[in-house]
């Protein structure tokens, strides 16, 4: 069933032995979403925690609190906009506490899989809608800097540093908001945007060295390879930030990263331009994601290949705009 706001904001508030689920290779928003969720619900009293088939990359690790280990009763996603996006070890976890009850979701491509589903597919992060959600019911939620740097962690990344076309007003609103509760903005942004290990420079420097461009110039791929990873001293958990690298590039209208995850499988993003969608190239390989900034994956195929169904696809798209 699609929830409207008070009915989703009330489903919040019933939650009792609730487990998050985060999609695989997680995000500020997926994590953001999570653990401000599970702060909320702890400081009332009940028991939830968070699971990501990823595990929590070592620059969110701030975000986690200590959750308690119990038989769950309800099963919540946060930011999983297809079941695909679980991840085996997750996978066998809705088969043995599952169905999802609830799914809470920013995603306009959502494939539905849970009995509820609360979408807002023109915010700009899913933080937004869970600091929305209990802004509606704000009186019965205990809200602290903790859960308020948790939301802003997602709200910021999602946003790309508030950059992003998808930022709104009602962003920096809520930005704002939780700034004003306390969440450490200096540092969030410090780690997220203006860090970087050697390593990831390194990867940086072999994925721009292998960069591929068209001859018009304006559809750039870069490729990371496990190899390439391995010789930086890397993992995926570290790759966020080069997404953004290939649209940086002057004249370039689509952008594509395509990273190895293993021996045959290949994760796919792609950043357009205001004139191409995102979402419609990979939608035709079986992804989706926003207007702007979107994802796919492959397998059993070779970069190169790859790089050549994601160009004619992108040609074909930039010539709809």
């Amino acid at each position: 069933m699609l929830l409207d706001k008070q009915q989703a904001a009330g489903r919040l508030l019933e939650l009792e032995d609730a487990l998050i689920l985060c999609h695989r290779n997680p995000d500020g928003d997926t994590l953001g979403s999570g653990f401000a969720l599970c702060r909320a619900l702890l400081a009332l009293g009940r028991r939830a925690r968070v699971f990501c088939h990823d595990g929590v990359p070592e620059k969110f690790r701030y975000m986690v609190p200590e959750m308690p280990e119990f038989e769950p009763k309800t099963v919540v996603t946060v930011d999983i906009a297809d079941a695909a996006l679980f991840g085996g070890r997750t996978e066998e976890i809705v088969q043995k506490y599952g169905p999802v009850s609830l799914a809470i979701d920013h995603h306009p491509s959502h494939r539905p899989f849970a009995d509820d589903l609360y979408l807002e597919g023109d915010s700009a992060s899913c933080c937004e809608i869970i600091w929305e959600l209990m802004q509606a019911r704000k009186e019965d939620w205990k809200l602290d800097a903790k859960i308020a740097g948790c939301l802003y962690t997602g709200v910021a990344t999602d946003t790309g540093c508030f950059k992003f076309s998808n930022t709104s007003p009602r962003t920096h609103r809520i930005a704002a908001e939780l700034i004003e509760r306390g969440a450490d903005y200096v540092t969030i942004n410090k780690v997220m945007f203006d860090t970087k290990t050697f390593g990831e420079l390194k990867l940086e420097q072999m994925a721009l060295d292998r960069l591929w461009l068209s001859e018009d110039g304006k559809i750039a791929v870069l490729t990371i390879t496990a190899e390439m990873m391995r010789e930086a001293g890397v993992d995926e958990t570290m790759l966020d930030a080069i997404t953004s690298l290939p649209r940086k590039i002057e004249g370039v209208e689509v952008g594509v990263t395509i990273k190895q995850r293993d021996e045959t499988e290949y994760k796919v993003s792609v950043r357009t331009g205001e004139t191409t969608s995102a979402t419609a190239i990979c939608a035709r390989f079986g992804g989706g994601g926003h207007a702007r900034a979107a994802g796919c994956q492959f397998e059993g195929l070779s970069p190169a290949a790859i790089r050549e169904k994601l160009a004619a696809a992108a040609r074909e798209e930039m010539g709809r705009g």
